[in-house]
């Protein structure tokens, strides 16, 4: 059994076997063949049973391999969907967090917009129910006032008949001078 050079592998053999089988001539009047190199045939496929095994062990070794990569590239690929995933779920908080931030401060700016009218108004009546109510005071006292000075106009002479009894000056107590005292 001689090895052929190693560069040569299982599938090649295999293939010098069947260049050989098909070169073969044919018996005549028959359609067997005849093999002339029945030795060379059983070493080439020997060798390529030989062969066999470590080139489907260097195979099985390359779909593992390629399972293997191809298990870790699936699962960078679900850690990738995954960061993405969360990602887009934080993208979407903040949104939600932003819409549901702008909706509170529009609902508060409003509130206070709303309670500041309202204070206003109050203040506005209270201020216009004292005033009124100070009118009325003022009213009276006007009236009052008035009453008097219709009463001093009416009667000066008995108010310094008066004075005159109490041993004072008549004339000049008759008029008051609010500036000299």
């Amino acid at each position: 059994m001689t090895e052929g050079p190693p560069a040569v592998d299982a599938e090649a053999l295999l293939h010098r076997v069947m260049d050989m089988i098909s070169a073969t001539r044919s018996i005549p009047l028959s359609s067997s063949v005849k093999l002339d190199n029945k030795d060379e045939v059983l070493e080439l496929l020997d060798q390529a049973v030989h062969r066999l095994p470590t080139e489907l062990r260097d195979a099985r070794y390359l779909l593992k391999e390629r399972e293997e990569f191809l298990a870790k590239v699936a699962r960078e690929a679900d850690d990738i969907l995954e960061a993405a995933r969360v990602r887009a779920e934080r993208m979407v908080e903040r949104q939600e967090i932003v819409r549901e931030a702008r909706h509170t401060a529009q609902r508060t700016l409003e509130a206070a917009q709303a309670d500041a009218r309202r204070l206003r108004h109050e203040a506005e009546d209270y201020c216009d129910q004292k005033l009124a109510g100070f009118e009325i005071v003022l009213e009276r006292t006007v009236k009052t006032v008035r009453a008097g000075r219709e009463k001093l106009r009416a009667n000066p002479a008995s108010a310094a008949e008066e004075d005159l009894a109490l041993g004072g000056d008549a004339e000049a107590e008759v008029f008051f001078d609010q500036d000299s005292s």
